[in-house]
């Protein structure tokens, strides 16, 4: 954990909560630890904790009692920190702080600028994250598109949070499927119809036309240069969309020998072999009719998994076997794959084989992302589908933008499916959450280029600031209170792989935003300048935390608009 987000405000008032209960039990923590949360009503103060009930066992008294004896000892704690303490229904405790208390937090705020509720992971790994792998057969799709936002977003999530994460696309370029895509391309070479389970789409052709000689050349030769062009497009069409990967594996990379070991002219066998290899040592796999089997009904799958067919040919599933098996010798804490909406099934079969080749079941997780529905206000929208039989991402980012794009994708849980309305999404009104977001934050920006300025505007009708106190106002506390949610609202997005949140979070910090905007004037003329500089403070405090939160999300943070 680093020194900012143990420094955070709210993560030292914990400490301080912690601290009380020792006190109050004698030195015994209670089995779970004593929640501190924004009450329903702000009416109730700042914060509001369950430590009294947790105790009575301990303690041996009643949670009302406990609560008054908490109260002494935070108020031994906070001191003047501490404005008002109130035990509230059966044992709860709402705590108001100073200003005091809240000036200095906000100061931390501030000084962390877009790092604040950074890095706060407790014990930082290191993530092998695979998401997207579209097949390279065509362009990337509505699906995929799903998967990048989803994929890149959680990334971001995970290494703002203090991951180290390795972002991985799997090239299904081995099999079946790259055979018949070569197949395609060859006969709209010649001019003629592809195959009937070939590849329609009208890219097929454009895609032929760039390979040279595709007409005569050996079908594989033509399927390989095919693969090879339709991975650069895809390439393109992820950086576009703001996706990018430190690594494109190759799924034939696995079936081929490899060089040989420092000292050796011998090649080592492909990396399918040696998976394949390590299962028969460990008694995980079996023989039956000819074919080889892995047991993956031990890990709970509906019935065990073919990886070698009698004839001799490897199906898709041991290209799985042994990509999991090269994850997990690369040394990686933790193993993430993002699949599509259709690989429900992969998820016993894919932990089966991690568990059978040495990992552990708790460091593999296969997240499924569900499907995506386009609307034209309110009925199914029909797109070119020029691509094929799909929607393609490019088609998607020409309509409504990448910044649209993205967080419409990412606004929802990725195991929910979206019906995504392109009218909304074009749309730049209040209406539009992301352009609602990012006009938050361009607005902020302008409004301390203004002050940087020099610039005072005259008083609104009906403000006396000039004879106001100096006190925090409500508009004031609620968005401070509100960004020192932050770095909580990371560390729960990061640990339910769930950037959703962090949209839901953005959103709801640009309306309390706006609703300090309304009520607290910044640069109007007659605002004290202590007021001035605390509500400077809050306007910078927010443009990083909304900042920070768009980054994760991939989206842009204009700071004009």
């Amino acid at each position: 954990m680093t020194d900012a987000t143990i420094a955070s405000p709210l993560q030292r008032l914990r400490t301080v909560l912690d601290d009380a209960v020792l006190n109050v039990t004698g030195g015994e923590r209670p089995r779970s630890a004593p929640s501190l949360e924004r009450p329903k009503q702000a009416a109730h103060g700042d914060f509001a904790t369950n430590a009294a009930m947790l105790l009575p066992k301990i303690v041996g008294a009643a949670p009302p009692m406990i609560a008054e004896r908490l109260t002494v000892a935070l108020q031994e704690h906070l001191g003047d920190a501490l404005r008002e303490v109130e035990v509230a229904g059966p044992g709860f405790l709402n705590l108001r702080l100073s200003d005091a208390w809240l000036d200095a937090a906000l100061a931390d705020v501030v000084a962390a600028g877009e790092r604040f509720g950074a890095a706060g992971v407790a014990v930082p790994e290191a993530i092998h994250l695979e998401y997207v792998s579209n097949n390279p057969t065509g362009p990337v799709h509505i699906g995929g598109a799903r998967g990048a936002a989803f994929g890149s977003g959680l990334a971001n999530l995970l290494d703002f949070h203090g991951h180290r994460v390795h972002r991985e696309y799997y090239v299904n370029d081995f099999g079946n499927q790259v055979a018949l895509f070569g197949a395609s391309l060859q006969a709209r070479a010649r001019g003629e119809e592809p195959p009937e389970e070939g590849y329609q789409g009208s890219y097929v052709a454009d895609v032929a036309a760039e390979i040279p000689d595709a007409a005569t050349r050996p079908v594989d030769e033509v399927a390989v240069a095919g693969i090879a062009l339709m991975v650069a497009r895809q390439k393109a069409s992820l950086e576009r969309f703001r996706t990018t990967f430190d690594r494109w594996f190759s799924e034939r990379s696995l079936h081929q020998p490899r060089d040989p070991a420092e000292g050796s002219a011998e090649p080592r066998p492909s990396e399918v072999d040696e998976a394949f290899g390590v299962l028969a040592e460990q008694g995980r796999s079996f023989e039956q009719d000819g074919a080889l089997w892995l047991r993956t009904t031990e890990s709970g799958d509906d019935k065990d998994r073919v990886m070698r067919r009698a004839d001799g040919r490897p199906t898709y599933f041991a290209s799985d076997v042994a990509y999991h098996y090269d994850k997990r010798v690369r040394g990686f804490d933790r193993v993430i794959d993002v699949l599509g909406a259709d690989h429900h099934g992969y998820i016993h079969r894919l932990k089966a084989a991690f568990v059978a080749l040495g990992g552990d079941e708790d460091r593999i997780e296969i997240l499924i992302t569900q499907f995506v529905n386009l609307f034209e206000d309110g009925e199914r929208a029909k797109m070119s589908k020029r691509a094929g039989e799909f929607v393609a991402l490019d088609e998607l980012v020409d309509d409504i933008g990448v910044d649209a794009a993205r967080w419409y994708l990412l606004a929802r849980s990725h195991d929910t499916t979206i019906d995504l309305d392109l009218a909304e999404a074009r749309e730049q009104s209040q209406e539009n959450p992301v352009y609602y977001v990012q006009y938050a934050h361009a607005r902020i920006r302008s409004i301390l280029q203004r002050a940087a300025d020099g610039e005072v505007t005259g008083a609104r009708e009906g403000d006396d600031e000039a004879d106001a106190s100096t006190a925090i106002v409500d508009g004031e506390r609620e968005l401070l209170l509100a960004l020192l949610a932050w770095p909580d609202e990371v560390a729960e997005a990061a640990d339910r792989r769930a950037p959703h949140r962090i949209a839901t979070y953005a959103l709801a910090l640009a309306r309390q935003y706006s609703a300090f905007y309304r009520d607290c004037p910044v640069l109007a003329a007659g605002v004290p300048d202590e007021v001035r500089a605390r509500r400077l403070d809050l306007c910078r405090a927010t443009a990083a935390v909304l900042a920070a939160a768009l980054g994760i999300l991939g989206v842009d943070a204009p700071e004009r608009m």
